[in-house]
């Protein structure tokens, strides 16, 4: 197991899994997404039907670009416990395993459980030796950290973005 979870999350570890994605989770997919987005947009003075019209036509937009780009996504539910929690979106190419996107309802976070999913990746990346790949905002310190701690580093930089990978030892 990761050493650089707390016993606490090691433990959580067994009370992860995966499913996919279904139509029925569109309500829950636009939760998470949206709790990516409150502290950016609670600067917005919209009104509170305005602000979840734009979340949803980000969300579709931001899910037709991925379809578009990687018609091959893995696209799942994070559960815990059985229960909802986040997303997670990979794209499994031949020469890179891509983690287009990880996410959390705000109640999962900093639980170990994104620690335990990209372990798993990491894992994955040195049976495969292909390298993983993604993308972090430059405004979210507290992911790029993370990937920083797990052993990503950060490749190149853009205004708005980090692009990160981590590379199995050969």
């Amino acid at each position: 197991m990761n050493d650089l979870l707390s016993e606490e999350h090691q433990d959580a570890a067994q009370f992860i899994s995966l499913r996919a994605v279904q139509p029925a989770d569109a309500q829950f997919l636009y939760e998470v997404y949206a709790s990516t987005r409150a502290e950016e947009l609670a600067q917005v003075q919209w009104p509170e039907a305005q602000l979840q019209a734009f979340l949803r036509m980000q969300l579709n937009a931001r899910d037709q670009s991925y379809r578009m780009h990687y018609p091959s996504i893995d696209d799942h539910v994070i559960l815990f416990k059985d229960e909802p929690a986040g997303r997670l979106i990979l794209v499994r190419r031949d020469d890179e395993i891509r983690l287009a996107d990880i996410a959390l309802l705000p109640e999962y976070r900093s639980a170990g459980i994104g620690s335990v999913l990209i372990k798993g990746l990491m894992d994955e990346a040195k049976t495969s030796g292909k390298p993983i790949r993604l993308q972090v905002e430059t405004q979210n310190r507290g992911a790029h950290s993370l990937y920083e701690r797990l052993g990503f580093t950060t490749a190149s930089e853009t205004m708005t973005h980090f692009q990160m990978e981590y590379r199995p030892a050969a």
